[in-house]
Protein backbone atom coordinates (compact mmCIF):
# COMPACT_ATOMS: atom_id res chain seq x y z
CA UNK A 1 0.00 0.00 0.00
CA UNK A 2 1.19 3.67 -0.44
CA UNK A 3 -0.50 6.69 0.73
CA UNK A 4 1.08 9.02 -1.35
CA UNK A 5 2.47 12.71 -0.39
CA UNK A 6 -0.03 14.17 -3.32
CA UNK A 7 -2.01 13.51 -6.37
CA UNK A 8 0.82 14.69 -8.79
CA UNK A 9 2.30 12.06 -11.34
CA UNK A 10 6.00 11.93 -9.13
CA UNK A 11 4.45 11.37 -6.22
CA UNK A 12 1.03 8.82 -7.63
CA UNK A 13 1.70 7.53 -11.14
CA UNK A 14 5.65 7.03 -10.35
CA UNK A 15 5.85 4.46 -8.21
CA UNK A 16 3.65 2.65 -9.83
CA UNK A 17 5.27 2.82 -13.07
CA UNK A 18 8.64 1.59 -10.91
CA UNK A 19 5.97 -1.60 -9.35
CA UNK A 20 4.82 -2.56 -13.02
CA UNK A 21 8.62 -3.58 -13.69
CA UNK A 22 8.39 -6.03 -10.96
CA UNK A 23 6.47 -8.89 -9.50
CA UNK A 24 4.59 -6.93 -6.71
CA UNK A 25 1.84 -5.53 -6.73
CA UNK A 26 1.11 -1.65 -5.37
CA UNK A 27 -2.34 -0.33 -4.04
CA UNK A 28 -3.17 3.42 -3.58
CA UNK A 29 -6.13 5.10 -2.62
CA UNK A 30 -8.56 7.20 -4.99
CA UNK A 31 -6.77 10.22 -6.54
CA UNK A 32 -9.98 12.03 -6.54
CA UNK A 33 -9.67 12.00 -2.52
CA UNK A 34 -6.31 13.53 -1.98
CA UNK A 35 -7.16 16.85 -3.24
CA UNK A 36 -5.27 19.04 -5.52
CA UNK A 37 -2.69 21.55 -4.26
CA UNK A 38 -4.06 24.43 -2.63
CA UNK A 39 -7.52 22.49 -2.06
CA UNK A 40 -7.26 20.26 0.74
CA UNK A 41 -8.20 16.73 0.20
CA UNK A 42 -11.26 14.16 2.34
CA UNK A 43 -8.86 13.18 5.31
CA UNK A 44 -11.89 11.04 6.41
CA UNK A 45 -11.85 9.38 3.38
CA UNK A 46 -7.98 8.94 3.55
CA UNK A 47 -8.08 7.21 7.19
CA UNK A 48 -11.16 5.07 5.84
CA UNK A 49 -9.80 3.85 2.79
CA UNK A 50 -6.54 3.21 4.88
CA UNK A 51 -8.12 1.45 7.25
CA UNK A 52 -10.44 -0.92 5.46
CA UNK A 53 -7.25 -1.65 3.13
CA UNK A 54 -4.48 -2.39 5.48
CA UNK A 55 -5.00 -6.37 6.46
CA UNK A 56 -4.93 -6.97 2.48
CA UNK A 57 -1.39 -5.63 2.37
CA UNK A 58 1.97 -7.18 3.75
CA UNK A 59 3.76 -3.71 3.52
CA UNK A 60 2.63 -0.25 3.57
CA UNK A 61 4.40 3.33 2.30
CA UNK A 62 2.63 6.09 4.31
CA UNK A 63 2.95 9.86 4.08
CA UNK A 64 2.06 11.19 7.89
CA UNK A 65 1.73 14.67 5.95
CA UNK A 66 -1.19 12.94 3.95
CA UNK A 67 -2.59 11.69 6.70
CA UNK A 68 -2.81 14.23 8.82
CA UNK A 69 -3.47 16.96 6.34
CA UNK A 70 -4.29 15.57 3.03
CA UNK A 71 -0.86 16.48 1.42
CA UNK A 72 2.09 18.49 1.07
CA UNK A 73 0.61 21.96 0.13
CA UNK A 74 -2.11 21.54 2.65
CA UNK A 75 0.54 20.62 5.14
CA UNK A 76 1.77 24.35 4.57
CA UNK A 77 -1.36 26.37 5.24
CA UNK A 78 -3.53 24.33 7.76
CA UNK A 79 -4.79 25.55 11.21
CA UNK A 80 -5.32 22.39 12.79
CA UNK A 81 -4.65 22.03 16.67
CA UNK A 82 -1.57 20.44 18.12
CA UNK A 83 -3.88 18.24 20.31
CA UNK A 84 -6.24 17.57 17.40
CA UNK A 85 -3.13 15.77 15.43
CA UNK A 86 -1.40 14.50 18.61
CA UNK A 87 -5.07 12.36 19.08
CA UNK A 88 -4.82 11.41 14.97
CA UNK A 89 -1.13 10.39 15.87
CA UNK A 90 -2.18 8.11 18.68
CA UNK A 91 -5.07 6.53 16.81
CA UNK A 92 -2.38 5.10 14.09
CA UNK A 93 -0.40 4.33 16.90
CA UNK A 94 -3.18 1.83 17.75
CA UNK A 95 -3.91 0.71 14.67
CA UNK A 96 -0.24 -0.60 13.77
CA UNK A 97 0.16 -1.55 17.10
CA UNK A 98 -3.06 -3.94 16.07
CA UNK A 99 -1.14 -4.93 13.22
CA UNK A 100 2.36 -6.35 13.57
CA UNK A 101 2.69 -8.37 11.27
CA UNK A 102 3.01 -5.35 8.22
CA UNK A 103 6.14 -3.62 7.55
CA UNK A 104 5.70 -0.05 7.89
CA UNK A 105 7.67 2.52 6.15
CA UNK A 106 6.55 6.27 7.24
CA UNK A 107 8.01 9.65 5.91
CA UNK A 108 7.19 13.10 7.45
CA UNK A 109 8.44 16.35 5.81
CA UNK A 110 10.20 19.19 7.35
CA UNK A 111 8.31 21.74 6.40
CA UNK A 112 10.23 23.78 3.75
CA UNK A 113 11.28 27.35 3.65
CA UNK A 114 11.63 28.75 0.44
CA UNK A 115 14.26 32.11 -0.48
CA UNK A 116 11.92 33.73 -2.64
CA UNK A 117 8.45 35.35 -2.43
CA UNK A 118 6.00 33.43 -3.76
CA UNK A 119 2.52 32.20 -3.02
CA UNK A 120 1.82 29.40 -5.18
CA UNK A 121 2.50 26.68 -2.86
CA UNK A 122 2.77 28.89 0.46
CA UNK A 123 0.77 31.21 2.78
CA UNK A 124 -1.26 34.02 0.57
CA UNK A 125 0.98 36.17 2.42
CA UNK A 126 4.02 34.53 1.24
CA UNK A 127 3.52 36.12 -2.04
CA UNK A 128 4.69 39.34 -0.99
CA UNK A 129 6.87 38.67 2.19
CA UNK A 130 8.41 35.21 1.75
CA UNK A 131 11.83 36.48 0.86
CA UNK A 132 12.08 38.43 4.38
CA UNK A 133 10.67 36.10 6.61
CA UNK A 134 13.38 33.47 4.78
CA UNK A 135 16.12 36.27 5.80
CA UNK A 136 14.89 36.39 8.98
CA UNK A 137 15.54 33.01 10.06
CA UNK A 138 18.62 33.00 8.20
CA UNK A 139 20.01 36.09 10.49
CA UNK A 140 17.97 34.74 13.67
CA UNK A 141 19.45 31.03 13.44
CA UNK A 142 22.61 32.76 12.75
CA UNK A 143 22.81 35.10 16.04
CA UNK A 144 21.66 31.63 17.78
CA UNK A 145 25.00 30.08 16.29
CA UNK A 146 26.78 33.39 17.48
CA UNK A 147 28.04 34.20 13.62
CA UNK A 148 25.65 36.76 12.58
CA UNK A 149 27.56 40.12 11.33
CA UNK A 150 26.80 43.35 12.17
CA UNK A 151 25.37 43.41 9.01
CA UNK A 152 23.09 40.85 9.31
CA UNK A 153 22.03 42.29 12.50
CA UNK A 154 21.28 45.80 10.99
CA UNK A 155 19.34 43.83 8.18
CA UNK A 156 17.49 41.82 10.65
CA UNK A 157 16.52 45.47 12.49
CA UNK A 158 15.29 46.71 8.81
CA UNK A 159 13.50 43.08 8.28
CA UNK A 160 11.52 43.42 11.81
CA UNK A 161 10.29 46.89 10.88
CA UNK A 162 8.57 46.50 8.07
CA UNK A 163 7.71 42.33 8.33
CA UNK A 164 3.91 41.96 9.48
CA UNK A 165 4.26 40.22 12.80
CA UNK A 166 0.97 38.94 12.28
CA UNK A 167 2.37 36.69 8.96
CA UNK A 168 5.39 36.50 11.05
CA UNK A 169 3.55 34.59 13.65
CA UNK A 170 1.58 32.50 12.10
CA UNK A 171 4.10 31.26 9.93
CA UNK A 172 6.13 30.06 12.92
CA UNK A 173 3.47 28.58 14.94
CA UNK A 174 2.52 26.40 12.10
CA UNK A 175 6.11 25.12 11.65
CA UNK A 176 6.31 24.89 15.44
CA UNK A 177 2.93 22.56 15.26
CA UNK A 178 4.75 20.72 12.51
CA UNK A 179 7.64 19.86 14.60
CA UNK A 180 5.82 18.52 17.30
CA UNK A 181 4.24 16.18 14.93
CA UNK A 182 7.69 15.12 13.33
CA UNK A 183 8.99 14.55 16.93
CA UNK A 184 5.80 12.43 17.94
CA UNK A 185 6.72 10.49 14.57
CA UNK A 186 10.38 9.45 15.64
CA UNK A 187 8.51 7.95 19.12
CA UNK A 188 6.16 6.29 17.24
CA UNK A 189 9.48 4.84 15.32
CA UNK A 190 11.27 4.29 19.02
CA UNK A 191 8.74 2.38 20.06
CA UNK A 192 8.68 -0.25 16.81
CA UNK A 193 5.51 0.96 15.01
CA UNK A 194 7.72 1.77 11.97
CA UNK A 195 10.18 -0.82 9.87
CA UNK A 196 11.76 2.59 8.86
CA UNK A 197 11.31 5.91 8.97
CA UNK A 198 12.42 9.44 6.54
CA UNK A 199 12.08 12.87 7.49
CA UNK A 200 12.78 14.15 3.90
CA UNK A 201 13.89 17.79 3.44
CA UNK A 202 12.07 19.99 1.41
CA UNK A 203 14.18 22.79 -0.36
CA UNK A 204 15.95 23.61 2.01
CA UNK A 205 19.68 25.85 2.86
CA UNK A 206 22.41 25.83 5.70
CA UNK A 207 20.36 28.48 7.44
CA UNK A 208 17.07 29.33 8.38
CA UNK A 209 14.00 27.57 10.06
CA UNK A 210 14.36 24.60 8.20
CA UNK A 211 17.79 24.40 9.58
CA UNK A 212 17.10 25.04 12.95
CA UNK A 213 14.08 22.60 12.71
CA UNK A 214 15.86 19.64 11.98
CA UNK A 215 18.21 19.74 14.71
CA UNK A 216 15.44 19.58 16.88
CA UNK A 217 14.27 16.37 15.75
CA UNK A 218 17.78 15.00 15.33
CA UNK A 219 17.61 15.60 18.75
CA UNK A 220 15.01 14.06 19.40
CA UNK A 221 16.42 10.98 17.22
CA UNK A 222 19.40 10.97 19.31
CA UNK A 223 17.60 10.84 22.65
CA UNK A 224 15.41 7.77 21.44
CA UNK A 225 18.43 6.17 20.61
CA UNK A 226 17.18 5.17 16.81
CA UNK A 227 19.91 6.80 14.04
CA UNK A 228 19.92 3.47 12.44
CA UNK A 229 16.29 3.15 11.67
CA UNK A 230 15.52 7.31 11.49
CA UNK A 231 16.71 9.09 8.13
CA UNK A 232 17.06 12.72 7.40
CA UNK A 233 18.15 14.18 4.05
CA UNK A 234 17.18 16.71 1.17
CA UNK A 235 13.95 14.89 -0.28
CA UNK A 236 10.59 15.32 -1.02
CA UNK A 237 8.77 14.32 -3.91
CA UNK A 238 10.78 10.73 -4.74
CA UNK A 239 10.88 9.74 -0.85
CA UNK A 240 7.92 6.98 -2.20
CA UNK A 241 10.32 5.89 -5.11
CA UNK A 242 13.05 4.91 -2.09
CA UNK A 243 10.57 3.76 0.41
CA UNK A 244 9.19 1.14 -2.46
CA UNK A 245 12.49 0.31 -3.58
CA UNK A 246 13.57 -0.42 -0.11
CA UNK A 247 10.87 -2.87 0.82
CA UNK A 248 11.38 -4.43 -2.43
CA UNK A 249 14.99 -5.51 -1.67
CA UNK A 250 14.46 -6.57 1.58
CA UNK A 251 12.04 -9.10 0.24
CA UNK A 252 14.40 -10.03 -2.72
CA UNK A 253 17.02 -10.54 0.24
CA UNK A 254 19.17 -8.24 -2.05
CA UNK A 255 21.32 -5.18 -0.78
CA UNK A 256 22.59 -3.51 -4.06
CA UNK A 257 26.41 -2.40 -3.66
CA UNK A 258 26.73 0.96 -5.86
CA UNK A 259 29.43 2.55 -6.98
CA UNK A 260 29.72 6.37 -7.38
CA UNK A 261 31.07 8.67 -10.09
CA UNK A 262 31.38 12.22 -10.86
CA UNK A 263 31.40 14.01 -14.11
CA UNK A 264 33.89 16.13 -12.15
CA UNK A 265 36.80 15.67 -9.24
CA UNK A 266 35.13 19.07 -7.47
CA UNK A 267 31.59 17.05 -8.26
CA UNK A 268 30.59 15.67 -4.92
CA UNK A 269 31.43 18.83 -3.02
CA UNK A 270 28.70 20.75 -4.72
CA UNK A 271 25.72 21.99 -2.83
CA UNK A 272 22.64 21.68 -4.96
CA UNK A 273 20.42 24.36 -5.43
CA UNK A 274 17.32 24.20 -3.05
CA UNK A 275 19.92 21.82 -0.69
CA UNK A 276 21.69 22.43 2.59
CA UNK A 277 24.70 20.10 1.99
CA UNK A 278 26.92 19.17 -0.34
CA UNK A 279 26.12 16.03 -3.24
CA UNK A 280 28.37 13.05 -1.91
CA UNK A 281 26.78 13.08 1.42
CA UNK A 282 23.16 12.92 0.10
CA UNK A 283 23.93 10.27 -2.13
CA UNK A 284 24.92 8.54 0.81
CA UNK A 285 21.86 8.76 2.18
CA UNK A 286 19.72 8.09 -0.46
CA UNK A 287 21.24 4.53 -1.32
CA UNK A 288 21.14 3.45 2.36
CA UNK A 289 17.73 4.15 2.69
CA UNK A 290 17.24 2.22 -0.56
CA UNK A 291 18.68 -0.85 1.32
CA UNK A 292 22.05 -0.32 -0.27
CA UNK A 293 25.76 0.30 0.23
CA UNK A 294 28.64 2.13 -1.47
CA UNK A 295 30.35 0.11 -3.29
CA UNK A 296 34.44 0.70 -3.22
CA UNK A 297 35.02 -0.14 -6.58
CA UNK A 298 33.29 -0.83 -10.17
CA UNK A 299 34.43 -4.30 -10.49
CA UNK A 300 32.21 -5.41 -7.17
CA UNK A 301 29.18 -2.85 -7.70
CA UNK A 302 26.04 -4.34 -8.73
CA UNK A 303 24.84 -1.03 -10.16
CA UNK A 304 27.60 2.26 -11.05
CA UNK A 305 25.55 5.64 -10.18
CA UNK A 306 27.10 8.07 -13.26
CA UNK A 307 26.42 11.85 -11.33
CA UNK A 308 26.34 14.40 -13.82
CA UNK A 309 27.16 17.17 -11.94
CA UNK A 310 28.51 20.44 -12.41
CA UNK A 311 32.10 21.77 -11.05
CA UNK A 312 30.27 24.63 -8.90
CA UNK A 313 27.33 26.34 -8.84
CA UNK A 314 24.68 25.03 -10.52
CA UNK A 315 22.33 27.03 -13.27
CA UNK A 316 18.72 26.28 -13.20
CA UNK A 317 16.67 25.06 -16.30
CA UNK A 318 13.59 27.20 -14.92
CA UNK A 319 15.64 30.51 -15.32
CA UNK A 320 15.52 30.23 -18.88
CA UNK A 321 11.94 31.15 -18.40
CA UNK A 322 12.61 34.44 -16.26
CA UNK A 323 15.26 36.04 -19.28
CA UNK A 324 13.99 34.71 -22.10
CA UNK A 325 17.49 33.39 -23.20
CA UNK A 326 19.08 29.95 -22.76
CA UNK A 327 21.52 29.40 -20.35
CA UNK A 328 25.13 30.31 -21.10
CA UNK A 329 28.24 28.61 -20.99
CA UNK A 330 29.94 28.49 -17.80
CA UNK A 331 33.43 27.19 -16.47
CA UNK A 332 32.19 24.97 -14.48
CA UNK A 333 29.80 22.75 -17.23
CA UNK A 334 32.34 23.41 -20.24
CA UNK A 335 35.81 23.19 -17.90
CA UNK A 336 35.99 21.73 -14.54
CA UNK A 337 33.59 18.87 -15.56
CA UNK A 338 34.29 15.75 -18.41
CA UNK A 339 31.30 14.38 -19.31
CA UNK A 340 32.70 12.60 -21.88
CA UNK A 341 34.36 10.56 -19.83
CA UNK A 342 31.63 9.93 -17.87
CA UNK A 343 30.08 8.53 -21.07
CA UNK A 344 32.34 6.59 -22.26
CA UNK A 345 33.16 4.90 -19.13
CA UNK A 346 29.24 3.64 -19.19
CA UNK A 347 29.96 2.34 -22.62
CA UNK A 348 32.96 0.33 -21.46
CA UNK A 349 30.79 -0.85 -17.95
CA UNK A 350 27.64 -1.63 -19.58
CA UNK A 351 29.26 -3.58 -22.89
CA UNK A 352 32.69 -4.92 -21.42
CA UNK A 353 31.77 -5.31 -17.59
CA UNK A 354 28.06 -5.93 -17.91
CA UNK A 355 26.96 -3.35 -15.10
CA UNK A 356 24.05 -2.05 -14.67
CA UNK A 357 24.09 1.88 -15.13
CA UNK A 358 22.31 4.54 -13.89
CA UNK A 359 22.26 8.46 -14.46
CA UNK A 360 21.37 10.81 -11.99
CA UNK A 361 21.13 13.77 -14.42
CA UNK A 362 21.58 16.58 -11.59
CA UNK A 363 23.92 19.23 -14.07
CA UNK A 364 21.48 21.49 -13.91
CA UNK A 365 18.33 21.90 -11.49
CA UNK A 366 14.94 21.89 -12.94
CA UNK A 367 15.52 19.88 -15.54
CA UNK A 368 18.12 17.34 -17.48
CA UNK A 369 21.21 18.26 -19.71
CA UNK A 370 21.03 17.94 -23.26
CA UNK A 371 24.39 17.37 -24.09
CA UNK A 372 24.14 13.94 -22.40
CA UNK A 373 20.88 12.98 -24.17
CA UNK A 374 23.32 13.93 -27.21
CA UNK A 375 26.26 12.09 -26.42
CA UNK A 376 24.34 9.09 -25.15
CA UNK A 377 22.29 8.68 -28.37
CA UNK A 378 25.78 8.83 -30.66
CA UNK A 379 27.05 6.00 -28.03
CA UNK A 380 24.06 3.86 -28.81
CA UNK A 381 23.35 3.90 -25.34
CA UNK A 382 20.35 5.25 -24.64
CA UNK A 383 18.00 2.36 -24.76
CA UNK A 384 20.69 0.42 -22.34
CA UNK A 385 20.57 2.31 -18.96
CA UNK A 386 19.24 0.67 -15.78
CA UNK A 387 18.10 3.77 -15.18
CA UNK A 388 17.93 7.74 -16.04
CA UNK A 389 16.33 11.07 -14.46
CA UNK A 390 16.55 14.77 -14.21
CA UNK A 391 14.18 16.73 -12.68
CA UNK A 392 13.71 19.14 -10.29
CA UNK A 393 15.91 18.94 -7.55
CA UNK A 394 19.26 17.39 -7.26
CA UNK A 395 17.56 14.69 -4.95
CA UNK A 396 14.03 14.09 -6.78
CA UNK A 397 16.32 13.01 -9.70
CA UNK A 398 18.97 10.89 -7.58
CA UNK A 399 15.24 9.32 -5.72
CA UNK A 400 14.17 8.45 -8.85
CA UNK A 401 16.88 6.95 -11.26
CA UNK A 402 18.52 5.18 -7.96
CA UNK A 403 15.03 2.85 -7.23
CA UNK A 404 14.89 2.62 -10.60
CA UNK A 405 18.28 0.96 -11.33
CA UNK A 406 17.33 -1.52 -8.07
CA UNK A 407 14.38 -3.09 -9.38
CA UNK A 408 16.81 -3.41 -12.74
CA UNK A 409 18.94 -4.90 -10.72
CA UNK A 410 16.70 -7.53 -9.39
CA UNK A 411 13.84 -7.99 -12.62
CA UNK A 412 16.32 -6.81 -15.50
CA UNK A 413 14.84 -5.08 -18.43
CA UNK A 414 10.88 -5.51 -18.70
CA UNK A 415 8.38 -3.40 -21.58
CA UNK A 416 7.31 -1.30 -18.25
CA UNK A 417 11.17 0.22 -17.62
CA UNK A 418 11.48 0.85 -21.39
CA UNK A 419 8.36 2.86 -20.33
CA UNK A 420 9.25 4.99 -17.77
CA UNK A 421 13.27 5.30 -19.13
CA UNK A 422 11.44 6.57 -22.16
CA UNK A 423 9.46 8.90 -19.88
CA UNK A 424 12.09 10.56 -18.06
CA UNK A 425 13.69 11.60 -21.32
CA UNK A 426 10.36 12.87 -22.12
CA UNK A 427 9.75 14.82 -19.10
CA UNK A 428 13.15 15.66 -17.87
CA UNK A 429 15.12 16.90 -20.92
CA UNK A 430 12.14 17.12 -23.56
CA UNK A 431 9.58 18.91 -21.51
CA UNK A 432 11.71 20.52 -18.55
CA UNK A 433 14.74 21.19 -20.69
CA UNK A 434 13.02 22.31 -24.50
CA UNK A 435 9.32 22.45 -24.57
CA UNK A 436 8.47 24.01 -21.49
CA UNK A 437 9.87 27.14 -22.17
CA UNK A 438 9.20 27.12 -25.95
CA UNK A 439 5.77 27.39 -24.71
CA UNK A 440 5.89 29.89 -22.10
CA UNK A 441 7.45 31.95 -24.27
CA UNK A 442 6.19 31.41 -27.50
CA UNK A 443 2.68 30.65 -27.25
CA UNK A 444 1.13 31.45 -23.86
CA UNK A 445 0.70 35.48 -24.32
CA UNK A 446 -0.76 34.98 -27.60
CA UNK A 447 -3.68 32.35 -26.11
CA UNK A 448 -3.61 34.95 -23.01
CA UNK A 449 -2.06 32.35 -20.11
CA UNK A 450 1.16 32.43 -18.21
CA UNK A 451 2.98 30.21 -16.70
CA UNK A 452 1.34 29.54 -13.45
CA UNK A 453 -2.16 29.63 -15.18
CA UNK A 454 -3.81 27.53 -18.22
CA UNK A 455 -6.32 26.39 -19.50
CA UNK A 456 -6.65 23.65 -17.43
CA UNK A 457 -5.30 20.20 -17.13
CA UNK A 458 -6.46 19.20 -20.76
CA UNK A 459 -7.08 22.35 -22.61
CA UNK A 460 -5.24 23.92 -25.67
CA UNK A 461 -1.82 24.17 -23.78
CA UNK A 462 -1.67 20.86 -23.30
CA UNK A 463 -2.63 19.67 -26.37
CA UNK A 464 0.47 21.81 -28.00
CA UNK A 465 2.71 20.17 -25.17
CA UNK A 466 2.16 16.71 -26.38
CA UNK A 467 2.75 17.89 -30.23
CA UNK A 468 5.99 19.22 -29.43
CA UNK A 469 7.13 16.34 -26.99
CA UNK A 470 5.92 13.95 -29.41
CA UNK A 471 8.13 15.69 -32.58
CA UNK A 472 10.97 15.56 -29.94
CA UNK A 473 10.49 12.02 -29.40
CA UNK A 474 10.84 11.63 -33.19
CA UNK A 475 14.02 13.42 -33.45
CA UNK A 476 15.82 12.64 -30.18
CA UNK A 477 15.04 8.88 -28.83
CA UNK A 478 13.45 7.50 -31.41
CA UNK A 479 16.13 4.98 -33.67
CA UNK A 480 16.01 1.57 -35.87
CA UNK A 481 14.63 -0.55 -32.72
CA UNK A 482 12.73 2.21 -30.86
CA UNK A 483 9.70 4.20 -31.82
CA UNK A 484 8.29 5.88 -28.73
CA UNK A 485 4.76 6.93 -28.66
CA UNK A 486 2.83 9.74 -25.85
CA UNK A 487 0.02 7.85 -24.49
CA UNK A 488 -1.37 10.74 -22.82
CA UNK A 489 -0.17 14.32 -21.89
CA UNK A 490 -2.01 16.75 -19.24
CA UNK A 491 -0.69 19.57 -17.07
CA UNK A 492 -1.59 18.56 -13.56
CA UNK A 493 -1.87 21.93 -11.78
CA UNK A 494 -3.08 23.76 -14.88
CA UNK A 495 0.61 25.59 -14.78
CA UNK A 496 3.62 24.88 -16.85
CA UNK A 497 6.25 24.14 -13.72
CA UNK A 498 4.85 19.75 -14.51
CA UNK A 499 3.33 18.08 -16.76
CA UNK A 500 1.66 14.50 -16.48
CA UNK A 501 2.73 12.47 -19.84
CA UNK A 502 2.31 8.77 -20.23
CA UNK A 503 3.76 7.00 -22.83
CA UNK A 504 5.09 3.24 -24.89
CA UNK A 505 8.20 2.09 -26.53
CA UNK A 506 7.27 -0.09 -29.31
CA UNK A 507 10.42 -2.35 -30.02
CA UNK A 508 10.64 -2.63 -34.01
CA UNK A 509 12.08 -6.33 -34.79
CA UNK A 510 14.75 -6.45 -38.27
Amino acid sequence: MLIPLDERPCNYDFPQMLAKTTDYELILPPREILGKKKKPGNVDAIWSWFTENLKSCDDVILSIDTLLFSGIVPSRLHHERLDTLMVKLSRLGGILAASPEINVYAFSLIMRNPTYSSSDEEPDYYGKWGAEIHRWGVIKHKQELGIATKEDVQELRGISKKLPQKYLHDYLDRRAINIEVNKKVVELAADGLFAFTLFPQDDASPYGVTARDQQLIRERIRQLDVELKVYMYPDADAAVNTLLVRAINRYENRTPLVYVKYASCLGETVIPDFEDRVVGETVKYHILAAGGLIASSASESDIILMINVPGGNMQDRWSEIDTGTALPHTPQYDVSRTLIELVEYTDYAINHLNKNVVFADIAYCNGGDPLLLRLLRQKGLLWKLAGYAGWNTSSNTIGTCLPMGMLYNSFGETEAHRDFLALRYLEDIGYCSYVRRDVILNDLRALGFDSQRVDGPRGKVSKIVRDRLQRFAKVNLNDKNHKVKITDCYMPWSRMFEVGLSCSVKLIER
